[in-house]
């Protein structure tokens, strides 16, 4: 379940405003903007102002889930602790709480795009992980998972392990692949 902070973040990055843009646009300080991202508390009103300022409504879905935008959160906090066993631990949550829904409700996960990881394979995992679940439900795909961000120059794993080699490409999901992640398909497998 997306906080607030992931929400306002989210809302701002995907139009691409700054902090203070915002504040501007909802007539509420910089420091106020500041502080709703930073996961403080804030009032409803508040997040709401935000939200619309960034031209975003708030809705509420039938799930407890989290989407891609707080899975995103996550990864980046484990990757900054140096744990990507963890990391990839929130990455196949994403993909088990994308398979959890259809429809609408699966879309809705994928849909508020994610901050950036500090690692460009991971950032393009997480599209590669939103495309690939969505599109097997038939569901379009948001306009970050194109972002040419979200593609590496030149393919690689996701160092988890090094011991672990790297796939072939026929045992890569195509959404990956695509964007240059290699990342085994067993890795999303139920077990």
């Amino acid at each position: 379940m997306a906080t607030a902070a992931t929400l306002v973040r989210a809302a701002r990055t995907s139009r691409g405003l700054t902090q203070h843009q915002l504040a501007e646009r909802s007539g509420i300080d910089q420091a106020s903007v500041s502080r709703s991202e930073s996961g403080r508390r804030a009032e409803f009103a508040t997040i709401d102002r935000l939200l619309a300022a960034a031209g975003h409504r708030l809705y509420a879905a039938p799930t407890r889930r989290d989407d891609a935008a707080t899975a995103a959160a996550d990864i980046r906090g484990h990757l900054r602790a140096g744990r990507k066993d963890r990391a990839l631990r929130a990455l196949i949550q994403l993909n088990d709480d994308l398979l959890a829904e259809r429809g609408l409700v699966r879309g809705i996960l994928g849909l508020a795009e994610p901050g950036p990881t500090s690692d460009s394979a991971w950032d393009a995992a997480i599209a590669g992980l939103v495309e690939w679940r969505l599109t097997e439900d038939g569901l379009p795909n948001p306009e970050w998972v194109d972002a040419d961000e979200r593609f590496l120059p030149w393919p690689r794993t996701l160092d988890v392990d090094p011991a672990d080699p790297a796939p072939s490409h026929a045992d890569v999901p195509e959404p990956f692949l695509r964007r240059g992640v290699l990342i085994w398909r067993d890795t999303f497998a139920s077990v």
